[in-house]
């Protein structure tokens, strides 16, 4: 993802020097590679079509900062030190399509992202640069492997600015396709990418940060085209939806084993790959012309760097949603976790997530309300575990996630300083 014009003659120092910046910034609450403890992950197993014209949905976290949302769609804004706000799906994708059209935030230094992360660190992005609105950037990682800096390309997205774009990354076991509006700009297959593939369960994640801030490393500055000048800002990625498909069925994912190979995944109540036959049902117009003299950019994996806490402003440690859609709960085709029906029968309370209040929550105005409340988790202090911003571990604990669920209504999500795998 971290990415510079120089690259194409960059010295082998330079290599160097941005590989220890990737080393910092690779970070897992829970690496199944490394652990048979990790929580499983909740499965979409379905597709949703997220209006984000219409409001939040609680199947997103923010943290970062705060998005706010308009009748464009949700804005991801930049405006000072240490603000990089972004939204994270609660649920993961095993295989799938993301479909987001947005646009993307201008200035110098600053980086619009969209991520699809796992929690052994298989990657695919797509990232804008703030001062060029004519490309994206398309990278993938496996299993936070950063040894070499050979995956990444440049990608016409002409006035990706000035114009919502509907961009889409399709992901099988077989191939992964970058799409911008119509064009295919890039194509990567199995054998392509020689042992380095993505193939585990991701989350979603997306928002807008300042790569250019001054107290980034060197290259990070000098790949974001920095550094960052505040005083032109604010600066705003803005979202108006986002289509998430996933070609798995099922309540939740799991490891069979440390291999994280694909086959290796398990899923509870559904199939792997269950869902495959709506891969690449997507209308293409053209394709672009290959990329050339395009590859071994020096990119550092982990997406959008600088978010901690929403509520801090960043440099907390980071935590991971857990937890499957508990009983008697639904996700809707708009991407909002409800009760069935009207009811208010508080959540099965052997599952991860915490049982609903029994009283409604402030402000809500009282009346049918029903609190879902997401289960966090943040690393121990004293771990010596770095996270993505480069900050130890042993943070305070975060709060709670929480949702207010009105049935009948549009569900507002109140998140209270969660904090969110990078």
């Amino acid at each position: 993802m971290m990415f510079t014009r120089g690259w194409r003659t960059a010295t082998a120092a330079t290599a160097a020097l941005l590989s220890t910046t990737a080393l910092a910034q690779t970070w897992s609450s829970c690496n199944p590679l490394s652990s048979t403890s990790c929580p499983a992950d909740t499965a979409l197993g379905m597709t949703i079509n997220v209006d984000f014209t219409q409001g939040e949905v609680n199947s997103f976290v923010a943290s970062g900062g705060k998005p706010t949302y308009g009748k464009d769609g949700v804005s991801f804004t930049v405006a000072g030190r240490g603000e990089a706000p972004q939204l994270t799906s609660v649920f993961y994708i095993m295989f799938g399509r993301v479909e987001v059209t947005m646009k993307a935030a201008p200035g110098a230094g600053i980086v619009s992202s969209l991520v699809l992360l796992s929690d052994t660190l298989d990657e695919i992005d797509m990232e804008w640069l703030g001062s060029d609105d004519t490309e994206v950037q398309t990278n993938y990682f496996s299993k936070g492997q950063t040894t070499s800096y050979n995956r990444g390309q440049f990608n016409p997205a002409p006035n990706n600015q000035a114009e919502f774009i509907t961009y889409t990354m399709d992901w099988t076991s077989e191939r992964i396709i970058w799409y911008v509006g119509g064009t295919v700009v890039r194509t990567l297959t199995l054998d392509d990418a020689a042992g380095q593939y993505p193939q585990t369960p991701m989350q979603v994640k997306f928002g807008a940060w300042a790569g250019g801030d001054p107290s980034n490393p060197p290259g990070t500055v000098e790949w974001a085209r920095g550094p960052t000048d505040y005083s032109r800002g604010p600066f705003s990625m803005l979202v108006r939806s986002a289509v998430v498909t996933d070609y798995s069925t099922g309540k939740k994912y799991t490891y069979g084993d440390s291999s994280g190979t694909w086959q290796s995944i398990r899923s509870e109540g559904g199939k792997i790959n269950g869902n495959v036959g709506n891969a690449g049902a997507i209308a293409v117009t053209a394709s672009a012309p290959a990329a050339t003299n395009s590859l071994s950019p020096t990119i550092p994996p982990g997406g959008i760097i600088g978010g901690g806490s929403e509520t801090s402003g960043g440099g907390g440690a980071p935590s991971r949603t857990v937890g499957p859609i508990p009983d008697g709960w639904v996700m809707t085709s708009e991407g909002k976790i409800v009760p069935i029906g009207s009811s208010t029968t508080p959540p099965n309370q052997s599952s991860s997530f915490l049982p609903p209040s029994s009283s409604p929550s402030p402000g809500s105005g009282g009346g049918d309300d029903t609190t879902l409340t997401t289960s966090t988790t943040t690393p121990a202090a004293g771990t010596g575990v770095s996270t993505p911003n480069g900050v130890p571990t042993g943070a305070p604990a975060a709060n709670s996630a929480v949702a207010v669920a009105r049935p009948g209504f549009v569900l507002t999500a109140l998140f209270a300083g969660a904090y969110l795998l990078f």
